[in-house]
Order: C-alpha cells, then structure tokens, then sequence
C-alpha cells in the first residue's frame, strides 16, 4: 500500500471512529441524562454537569476530525487528544471497579477509548514516521 493510500485510509478509519463522540456528545446536549435510559433531569445540577461533559465528547469528536484532515502537521495535537480520551477511558474502567460494569453502550465506549483509540495513535505514528 503506498504511503498516500495509507494515509487516506487512516484519515477515512478516524473520521468515521470520531462520528462516535460526535453523536454521543450531541445525544447528551439534547436529551441529557435520559440519553442513557432512565434517567431523568433529576436536577439542574446533574444536567448541567451531563451537558457540559457531553459538550466536550462532541468537541473531541470535532478535534480528531480537525487534526486528522492534516495528520502530519497535527501530530502532538492528535496525541494529546488520544491520551485525553484513553484517560477518559481509564476513569471509566475505575467507576466500574466501584459499581461494577455499566451496560453495553459504555462497554461499546471501553473498546473505543482503551482499544481502538490506543490502535489509532500507534497508525498514526506509523503514518507519520512513513512521511519522513
């Protein structure tokens, strides 16, 4: 495969990944805490700390489609954003070792943050080093 063709290929796999925080930030932003079932606005506390996280999945979102568009000028910028998400990730797997494990749509977010994300950034260092 030659370089260009890999580096279209990581662009399109990355886009495509970064539609997931894109609809799941936006999901939160108009529905709240009842995007996860069951839960209503109990409060305006609860929904204000859920929309605001939800407005930073859905900025992550946007920012991995903004860095990838230029994955060799962007590197430290696309960096930053995988270790924010797998962190992310690791603070999920520590909630789950209090009340154990959430149902399938956040264990759909583990293999996101602390699979595919991790799989992503070792790409693009493999795409960035084939550039140089």
């Amino acid at each position: 495969m030659s370089r260009q063709t890999e580096l279209r290929l990581f662009q399109l796999v990355v886009i495509l990944a970064a539609a997931v925080p894109i609809a799941a930030g936006a999901a939160g932003i108009l529905h709240g805490p009842a995007m996860i079932g069951g839960f209503a606005s109990a409060n305006a506390d609860l929904d204000s700390h859920f929309s605001y996280l939800s407005g930073l999945l859905l900025g992550i979102g946007m920012a991995f489609v903004f860095c990838v568009m230029q994955a060799r000028e962007r590197t430290l910028s696309f960096r930053i954003l995988g270790v924010i998400v797998i962190t992310g990730g690791l603070a999920r797997l520590f909630a789950a070792s209090r009340l154990g494990l959430p149902g399938p749509a956040h264990q759909f977010a583990y293999v996101m943050e602390l699979i595919v994300v991790p799989c992503l950034l070792l790409w693009h260092h493999r795409v960035v080093a084939g550039a140089r």
